[in-house]
């Protein structure tokens, strides 16, 4: 059974970086076309998609946020990180990991989310 798990700081200040790791059991990051995202939700607003590592190592970013996200990975540790830099209270939300498959062209497999905060 394959499972993502969020971690992290659940506060920030602003213009700080903010680290959060998803840490996958049951499958390997490196496993043939399955692509490892990152996705919030603000309040009351609907999914925004942040960008993904893949397989391979590429990645690629939402263009509203790319200046700011970085996607990287631990395949040892069989980990995925965000960092997102010069945070705002705007970035205020609740934090996905969640793989997307190639295959069936879905995302299949999501964490249970992590608020993070933005405050002084």
């Amino acid at each position: 059974q394959v499972q993502l798990q969020e971690s992290g700081p659940g506060l920030v200040k602003p213009s700080q970086i903010l680290a959060l790791t998803c840490t996958v059991s049951g499958d390997s990051i490196t496993t043939n076309d399955y692509y490892w995202n990152w996705i919030r939700q603000p309040p009351g607003k609907g999914l925004e998609w942040m960008g993904y590592i893949s397989y391979k190592g590429n990645t690629d970013y939402s263009p509203n946020l790319k200046s700011r996200t970085s996607i990287s990975r631990d395949t040892s540790k069989n980990q995925f990180i965000l960092q997102l830099s010069s945070v705002t209270p705007e970035d205020i939300a609740v934090y996905y990991c969640a793989r997307f498959s190639g295959a069936t062209n879905d995302y299949d497999i999501w964490g249970q989310g992590t608020q993070v905060t933005v405050s002084a």
